[in-house]
Protein backbone atom coordinates (compact mmCIF):
# COMPACT_ATOMS: atom_id res chain seq x y z
CA UNK A 1 0.00 0.00 0.00
CA UNK A 2 0.82 3.46 -0.58
CA UNK A 3 1.15 5.35 2.81
CA UNK A 4 2.04 9.28 3.87
CA UNK A 5 3.23 8.85 7.81
CA UNK A 6 2.72 12.25 9.66
CA UNK A 7 5.32 12.70 11.60
CA UNK A 8 5.28 14.19 14.96
CA UNK A 9 7.23 16.03 16.94
CA UNK A 10 8.14 13.77 19.31
CA UNK A 11 9.73 11.38 16.66
CA UNK A 12 12.66 14.37 15.71
CA UNK A 13 13.30 15.43 19.15
CA UNK A 14 12.92 14.63 22.89
CA UNK A 15 11.95 17.06 25.22
CA UNK A 16 14.35 16.10 27.66
CA UNK A 17 16.89 15.99 25.60
CA UNK A 18 19.48 19.10 24.39
CA UNK A 19 19.07 21.02 20.69
CA UNK A 20 22.09 19.78 19.00
CA UNK A 21 22.20 18.60 15.93
CA UNK A 22 23.44 15.41 17.08
CA UNK A 23 21.38 15.08 19.62
CA UNK A 24 18.49 15.73 17.15
CA UNK A 25 19.79 12.79 14.82
CA UNK A 26 20.09 10.51 17.44
CA UNK A 27 16.47 10.66 18.52
CA UNK A 28 15.48 10.27 14.48
CA UNK A 29 17.69 7.23 13.94
CA UNK A 30 15.41 5.56 17.17
CA UNK A 31 12.22 6.57 15.30
CA UNK A 32 13.06 5.42 11.97
CA UNK A 33 13.45 1.79 13.12
CA UNK A 34 9.34 1.58 13.34
CA UNK A 35 8.88 3.42 9.69
CA UNK A 36 12.16 0.51 8.25
CA UNK A 37 9.75 -1.76 9.73
CA UNK A 38 7.12 -0.86 7.73
CA UNK A 39 8.65 -0.76 4.56
CA UNK A 40 9.84 -4.27 5.59
CA UNK A 41 6.44 -5.31 4.95
CA UNK A 42 6.23 -3.99 1.55
CA UNK A 43 4.64 -0.61 1.63
CA UNK A 44 6.17 2.91 -0.20
CA UNK A 45 6.00 5.45 2.44
CA UNK A 46 5.93 9.07 1.73
CA UNK A 47 7.08 11.11 5.02
CA UNK A 48 5.64 14.37 6.35
CA UNK A 49 6.87 16.14 9.89
CA UNK A 50 6.68 19.19 11.71
CA UNK A 51 9.27 21.79 12.39
CA UNK A 52 7.99 23.99 15.13
CA UNK A 53 11.29 24.04 17.35
CA UNK A 54 13.92 23.91 14.85
CA UNK A 55 12.26 26.95 12.88
CA UNK A 56 12.11 28.68 16.07
CA UNK A 57 15.36 28.40 17.21
CA UNK A 58 16.49 29.02 12.75
CA UNK A 59 14.80 32.80 13.59
CA UNK A 60 16.22 32.99 17.04
CA UNK A 61 19.72 32.73 14.92
CA UNK A 62 18.56 35.42 12.69
CA UNK A 63 17.49 37.74 15.19
CA UNK A 64 20.85 37.44 16.86
CA UNK A 65 23.07 37.02 14.55
CA UNK A 66 21.62 40.29 12.39
CA UNK A 67 24.12 42.71 12.87
CA UNK A 68 27.04 40.44 10.98
CA UNK A 69 24.77 38.99 8.83
CA UNK A 70 21.17 39.75 6.92
CA UNK A 71 18.29 38.24 8.77
CA UNK A 72 16.54 35.69 6.05
CA UNK A 73 12.58 36.13 5.23
CA UNK A 74 10.62 33.49 7.58
CA UNK A 75 9.85 31.65 4.02
CA UNK A 76 13.70 30.97 3.45
CA UNK A 77 13.30 29.93 6.87
CA UNK A 78 11.08 27.50 6.33
CA UNK A 79 13.14 25.85 3.19
CA UNK A 80 15.94 25.57 6.14
CA UNK A 81 14.04 23.79 8.17
CA UNK A 82 12.96 21.41 5.63
CA UNK A 83 16.49 20.86 4.59
CA UNK A 84 18.26 20.31 8.26
CA UNK A 85 15.01 17.97 8.89
CA UNK A 86 14.78 16.16 5.58
CA UNK A 87 18.48 15.62 5.74
CA UNK A 88 18.68 13.82 9.06
CA UNK A 89 15.57 11.94 7.86
CA UNK A 90 17.18 11.04 4.63
CA UNK A 91 20.54 9.80 6.20
CA UNK A 92 18.84 7.82 9.16
CA UNK A 93 16.37 6.03 6.59
CA UNK A 94 19.42 5.10 4.35
CA UNK A 95 21.52 3.90 7.23
CA UNK A 96 18.83 1.40 8.42
CA UNK A 97 17.34 0.36 5.15
CA UNK A 98 21.49 -0.45 4.72
CA UNK A 99 22.15 -2.06 7.75
CA UNK A 100 18.84 -4.56 7.35
CA UNK A 101 20.76 -5.56 4.10
CA UNK A 102 18.19 -3.81 1.57
CA UNK A 103 18.13 -1.90 -1.26
CA UNK A 104 15.82 1.71 -1.18
CA UNK A 105 16.66 5.51 -2.22
CA UNK A 106 15.27 8.10 -0.03
CA UNK A 107 15.34 11.94 -0.96
CA UNK A 108 14.42 15.17 0.34
CA UNK A 109 11.86 17.33 -1.56
CA UNK A 110 12.04 21.00 -0.31
CA UNK A 111 8.25 21.62 -0.82
CA UNK A 112 6.34 24.94 -1.64
CA UNK A 113 2.88 24.73 -1.21
CA UNK A 114 -0.04 27.48 -2.80
CA UNK A 115 -2.30 29.42 -0.89
CA UNK A 116 -4.40 31.58 -1.69
CA UNK A 117 -3.74 35.11 -0.87
CA UNK A 118 -7.03 36.07 0.39
CA UNK A 119 -7.33 33.21 2.47
CA UNK A 120 -9.00 34.27 5.83
CA UNK A 121 -5.85 33.33 7.91
CA UNK A 122 -4.42 36.70 6.60
CA UNK A 123 -6.88 38.54 7.92
CA UNK A 124 -6.33 37.41 11.29
CA UNK A 125 -3.16 35.67 11.97
CA UNK A 126 -2.86 33.36 15.27
CA UNK A 127 0.53 31.31 14.75
CA UNK A 128 3.24 32.02 17.25
CA UNK A 129 6.59 31.42 15.69
CA UNK A 130 10.16 32.29 17.03
CA UNK A 131 11.49 33.81 20.28
CA UNK A 132 9.40 35.62 23.13
CA UNK A 133 9.97 39.80 23.62
CA UNK A 134 9.43 42.26 25.99
CA UNK A 135 6.91 44.72 25.53
CA UNK A 136 9.26 46.67 24.26
CA UNK A 137 11.06 44.73 21.99
CA UNK A 138 7.38 43.94 20.52
CA UNK A 139 6.27 47.81 20.17
CA UNK A 140 9.87 48.51 18.28
CA UNK A 141 9.12 45.06 15.82
CA UNK A 142 5.83 46.11 15.62
CA UNK A 143 6.72 49.95 14.54
CA UNK A 144 10.14 48.92 12.85
CA UNK A 145 8.77 46.03 10.53
CA UNK A 146 4.95 45.63 10.85
CA UNK A 147 5.16 42.30 12.51
CA UNK A 148 1.83 41.10 14.27
CA UNK A 149 2.52 40.87 17.41
CA UNK A 150 0.16 39.05 20.75
CA UNK A 151 0.76 38.74 24.38
CA UNK A 152 1.45 34.90 24.80
CA UNK A 153 -0.25 33.38 28.55
CA UNK A 154 1.79 35.88 30.13
CA UNK A 155 4.73 34.13 29.16
CA UNK A 156 5.89 37.94 27.04
CA UNK A 157 5.07 38.70 23.47
CA UNK A 158 5.32 36.80 19.94
CA UNK A 159 5.29 37.26 16.93
CA UNK A 160 2.09 35.44 14.90
CA UNK A 161 1.85 34.85 11.40
CA UNK A 162 -1.21 33.60 9.11
CA UNK A 163 -2.19 29.57 8.95
CA UNK A 164 -3.92 29.85 4.99
CA UNK A 165 -5.08 26.12 3.86
CA UNK A 166 -3.18 24.53 1.43
CA UNK A 167 -4.47 24.50 -2.43
CA UNK A 168 -1.63 22.96 -4.09
CA UNK A 169 1.66 21.24 -3.59
CA UNK A 170 3.62 22.40 -6.43
CA UNK A 171 6.71 19.50 -6.64
CA UNK A 172 3.33 17.35 -6.59
CA UNK A 173 4.45 15.85 -10.19
CA UNK A 174 8.51 15.24 -9.09
CA UNK A 175 6.98 13.56 -5.33
CA UNK A 176 4.82 11.29 -7.94
CA UNK A 177 7.25 10.26 -10.39
CA UNK A 178 9.96 9.19 -7.30
CA UNK A 179 7.05 7.12 -5.64
CA UNK A 180 6.10 5.41 -8.58
CA UNK A 181 9.98 4.46 -9.13
CA UNK A 182 10.13 3.01 -5.94
CA UNK A 183 11.62 5.50 -3.86
CA UNK A 184 11.16 6.39 -0.01
CA UNK A 185 10.19 11.10 -0.54
CA UNK A 186 10.37 13.40 2.58
CA UNK A 187 8.12 16.10 1.63
CA UNK A 188 5.98 18.97 2.68
CA UNK A 189 8.12 19.81 5.99
CA UNK A 190 6.67 21.44 8.54
CA UNK A 191 3.34 22.22 6.17
CA UNK A 192 5.98 23.19 3.32
CA UNK A 193 6.97 26.71 2.19
CA UNK A 194 3.81 28.52 1.53
CA UNK A 195 3.89 30.31 -1.94
CA UNK A 196 1.35 32.73 -3.54
CA UNK A 197 0.64 32.67 -7.54
CA UNK A 198 1.51 36.29 -9.11
CA UNK A 199 0.82 35.65 -12.48
CA UNK A 200 3.43 33.23 -13.76
CA UNK A 201 5.58 33.09 -10.95
CA UNK A 202 5.28 32.09 -7.18
CA UNK A 203 6.56 33.96 -4.10
CA UNK A 204 6.93 33.13 -0.49
CA UNK A 205 4.75 34.06 2.29
CA UNK A 206 5.02 34.64 5.80
CA UNK A 207 2.72 32.18 7.11
CA UNK A 208 2.61 28.45 8.59
CA UNK A 209 0.37 25.86 6.97
CA UNK A 210 -1.05 23.34 9.12
CA UNK A 211 1.36 20.14 9.13
CA UNK A 212 -1.52 18.12 9.02
CA UNK A 213 -3.61 19.51 6.90
CA UNK A 214 -0.53 19.90 4.15
CA UNK A 215 0.21 15.83 4.85
CA UNK A 216 -4.10 15.41 4.27
CA UNK A 217 -3.22 17.36 0.87
CA UNK A 218 -0.05 15.38 -0.14
CA UNK A 219 -2.12 11.80 0.51
CA UNK A 220 -4.51 13.14 -1.57
CA UNK A 221 -2.92 14.37 -4.49
CA UNK A 222 -0.28 10.89 -4.61
CA UNK A 223 -3.61 8.63 -4.12
CA UNK A 224 -2.55 6.96 -1.05
CA UNK A 225 -4.03 4.26 0.03
CA UNK A 226 -3.46 5.35 3.99
CA UNK A 227 -2.68 8.62 6.30
CA UNK A 228 -0.70 7.63 9.40
CA UNK A 229 -0.69 10.49 11.53
CA UNK A 230 2.08 9.87 14.43
CA UNK A 231 1.72 11.82 17.58
CA UNK A 232 2.48 11.29 21.35
CA UNK A 233 -0.95 9.66 22.27
CA UNK A 234 -1.70 5.54 21.41
CA UNK A 235 -4.83 7.01 20.08
CA UNK A 236 -7.57 9.39 19.73
CA UNK A 237 -9.42 10.34 23.55
CA UNK A 238 -12.65 11.76 24.43
CA UNK A 239 -12.62 13.05 27.28
CA UNK A 240 -9.16 13.54 27.22
CA UNK A 241 -7.29 13.18 31.02
CA UNK A 242 -10.45 13.41 32.83
CA UNK A 243 -11.66 10.48 34.53
CA UNK A 244 -14.55 9.41 32.33
CA UNK A 245 -11.61 9.21 29.54
CA UNK A 246 -12.43 6.87 26.55
CA UNK A 247 -9.89 5.52 23.47
CA UNK A 248 -11.62 5.23 20.24
CA UNK A 249 -10.81 2.28 17.65
CA UNK A 250 -12.49 1.98 14.80
CA UNK A 251 -14.27 5.11 14.11
CA UNK A 252 -16.91 6.24 11.24
CA UNK A 253 -16.71 9.59 10.18
CA UNK A 254 -20.19 10.52 10.76
CA UNK A 255 -19.36 10.09 14.44
CA UNK A 256 -16.24 11.61 14.70
CA UNK A 257 -17.62 14.91 13.04
CA UNK A 258 -20.35 14.23 15.68
CA UNK A 259 -17.25 13.92 18.58
CA UNK A 260 -16.16 17.32 16.64
CA UNK A 261 -19.01 19.22 17.65
CA UNK A 262 -19.20 18.20 21.09
CA UNK A 263 -16.28 19.81 21.60
CA UNK A 264 -14.12 17.01 22.38
CA UNK A 265 -10.65 17.57 20.47
CA UNK A 266 -8.12 21.26 21.11
CA UNK A 267 -7.51 23.23 18.31
CA UNK A 268 -4.13 23.17 18.61
CA UNK A 269 -3.56 19.89 19.13
CA UNK A 270 -6.05 16.94 18.00
CA UNK A 271 -8.36 18.93 15.87
CA UNK A 272 -6.24 19.40 13.11
CA UNK A 273 -5.10 15.68 13.24
CA UNK A 274 -8.85 15.08 13.46
CA UNK A 275 -9.81 16.91 10.53
CA UNK A 276 -7.10 16.33 8.37
CA UNK A 277 -8.03 12.64 8.45
CA UNK A 278 -11.76 13.13 7.63
CA UNK A 279 -10.92 15.30 4.83
CA UNK A 280 -8.47 12.50 3.25
CA UNK A 281 -11.25 9.35 4.20
CA UNK A 282 -14.08 11.36 2.59
CA UNK A 283 -12.11 12.16 -0.72
CA UNK A 284 -12.21 8.87 -2.28
CA UNK A 285 -14.07 5.37 -1.41
CA UNK A 286 -11.62 2.64 0.46
CA UNK A 287 -9.00 5.61 2.20
CA UNK A 288 -8.69 5.46 5.57
CA UNK A 289 -6.35 7.49 8.53
CA UNK A 290 -4.41 5.97 11.17
CA UNK A 291 -3.86 8.05 14.21
CA UNK A 292 -1.57 6.64 17.13
CA UNK A 293 1.95 6.82 18.41
CA UNK A 294 5.29 6.09 16.65
CA UNK A 295 5.69 3.17 18.72
CA UNK A 296 2.69 1.31 18.08
CA UNK A 297 2.69 2.46 13.82
CA UNK A 298 3.08 -1.29 13.01
CA UNK A 299 0.32 -2.57 15.27
CA UNK A 300 -2.42 0.09 14.10
CA UNK A 301 -1.45 -0.77 9.91
CA UNK A 302 -2.59 -4.45 11.73
CA UNK A 303 -5.74 -2.75 13.30
CA UNK A 304 -4.37 -3.69 16.22
CA UNK A 305 -4.11 -0.33 17.91
CA UNK A 306 -4.62 3.17 17.08
CA UNK A 307 -7.39 5.06 15.94
CA UNK A 308 -8.63 3.84 12.48
CA UNK A 309 -11.23 6.16 10.63
CA UNK A 310 -12.75 4.89 8.24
Amino acid sequence: MKIVVALGGNALQNKDSDFTSESQLNIIRKSVKHLVDIIEKGHDLIITHGNGPQIGRIIIQNEIAKGITPAMPFDVCGAMSQGMIGYHIQQALGDEIKERGKKKSVATIITQIVVDKDDDGFKNPTKPIGPFYSKEEALRLKEEKGYEIIEDSGRGYRRVVASPKPKKIVEIETIRTLVDNGNIVIAAGGGGIPVIEEGSKLRGVEAVIDKDLASERLAKDIDADILLILTAVDKVYLNYRKTNERGLNKVGVVEMKKYIEQGHFAPGSMLPKVLASIGFVESKRGRKAIITSLDKANTALCGLSGTIIE
